[in-house]
């Protein structure tokens, strides 16, 4: 078609819209291929005089989909070989709106993707399309003016159908909100009566602190001024009964023996009873200041060895003291780790029946590890923890003397001296404590 008069666009215009709706596109796509085409036509013709416009339809260089293709070659060159339609909004109604070079000419091209449901374009389909197109006579100005109207007054209506359909989201958009924020008020009194309640709360635990440290501090003193007023009777009560025994003192009859000794021996627990109150009253008070020095594992192990032997008493119980690997040194307290050992190793003479006690030690990196282990009873796995508390002993058939002192009181030494103190046991298959302490002190 040749674009050179006025008129012409309409002509352009009407059979754009035709060649669209016979080569399968929609509706829409017919109505903006359409004012596309006339917007371009303007241009040109106000430009350059006019144009030589061709209907095309070729494959997709990608895609390899139909696309009907509209070129308009210019009757003068552009200026600059450039074109720039008037109105920005034209290049949205098409895929693609541009200057190329075909076959040496410069045109103006145009193109939009045939759908997929589209009738196929075969080369029979395609002369049959061109020949009724040939035959259909064009419309006037007046009828393209029309069929403008109609598609404007349908846009229109669209328009108005879309705008009500915001104005509806809109609504619900705003009551959306009103609860959004309603919500967010509500959550945020309840934060504020929340973290208004944890600070009453933190108040609360301060307080409850202060006082169990006031507590604590008592009960330490109490403990410490008992122990001191129980160790003076308890030892003159030891004292006499080693007088009254005496093969010097006058002799007693075989029953007053008995009774003595039992005196001797209940005055000897009362003692020991004593001396743990008071050594345990020192550790929570933090009156136990480690003096800090080379410690020989070899001279405690013998030492223990030697002192512990005599504990032994049953048949059935070996006590086995390995010799701690070389160099066995490390930096710490030698009497508070003494004591540790000591307490342990006899915690499991008195709670082994038969088989053996160990103690050995291991030195791995910068670490010592010094277990005691025995083949007694065993303790269930959820006494681990309740047995290093104060005055607890494991319920069972096998009681023996004790006061359950002597672990938590370990437990508090080996913390002083910056290690561990660790269980690992199960009913029927014995015990194992270890100590953990840094080669190189706290």
């Amino acid at each position: 078609m040749a674009l050179r008069v006025e008129q012409d666009i309409f002509l352009v215009r009407q059979r754009g819209r035709e060649v669209a709706a016979a080569v399968g596109l929609e509706h829409q796509d017919q109505v903006r291929l359409a004012t596309a085409l006339s917007e371009v036509a303007r241009d040109l013709l106000g430009a350059v005089g006019g144009a030589d416009v061709t209907f095309a339809v070729a494959a997709d260089a990608h895609t390899g989909q139909p696309t009907l293709r509209l070129d308009l070659a210019p009757a003068r060159p552009l200026p600059g070989g450039r074109y720039e339609p008037q109105s920005g909004a034209v290049a949205r109604l098409v895929d693609m709106l541009g200057v190329v070079t075909d076959g040496g000419d410069t045109v103006v091209r145009m193109s939009r993707r045939v759908p997929a449901h589209a009738p196929p374009l075969t080369p029979e389909r395609l002369d049959q399309l061109r020949t009724e197109l040939a035959a259909s006579a064009p419309g006037t100005a007046l009828d393209e003016l029309a069929a403008q109207n109609t598609q404007l007054i349908a846009a229109l209506d669209e328009v108005r159908s879309h705008r009500d359909e915001l104005e509806v989201l809109n609504s619900e958009l705003q009551e959306t909100n009103r609860g959004v924020m309603a919500l967010y008020n509500q959550l945020t009194e309840e934060l504020e009566e929340t973290n208004r309640g944890v600070v009453a709360l933190y108040a609360e635990l301060d307080e409850k602190s202060a006082q169990l440290r006031a507590a604590s501090e008592s009960k330490s003193r109490f403990l410490a001024n008992v122990s001191h007023e129980l160790r003076a009777p308890v030892t003159a009560i030891i004292g006499l009964g080693r007088l009254l025994g005496d093969s010097a003192s006058d002799p007693l009859t075989a029953e007053q023996a008995r009774q003595v000794g039992l005196i001797r021996s209940s005055a000897a627990d009362l003692l020991g009873l004593v001396n743990e109150l008071l050594d345990l009253a020192k550790a929570e008070s933090g009156r136990l200041e480690p003096n800090w020095a080379d410690v020989d594992l070899r001279a405690i192990f013998g030492q223990l060895r030697g002192t512990l032997r005599a504990l032994a008493t049953r048949p059935a119980v070996e006590l086995v003291v390995e010799e701690p690997p070389a160099p066995a040194t490390l930096r710490s307290d030698e009497v508070l780790l003494a004591q540790v050992l000591r307490n342990l190793l006899h915690n499991g003479l008195k709670f082994t029946e038969r088989g053996e006690v160990r103690l050995r030690a291991e030195h791995r990196g910068d670490r010592w590890s010094l277990s005691v282990s025995d083949t007694g009873a065993g303790i269930p796995p959820e006494l681990h923890e309740r047995i290093f508390e104060e005055f607890y002993q494991v319920p069972g058939t096998t009681r023996v003397g004790g006061t359950g002192l002597g672990l938590p009181y370990a437990r508090r030494l080996v913390t002083l001296l910056g290690g561990t103190l660790e269980l690992t046991s199960e009913p029927g298959r014995g015990s194992t404590f270890t100590v953990h302490l840094p080669a190189g002190g706290a």
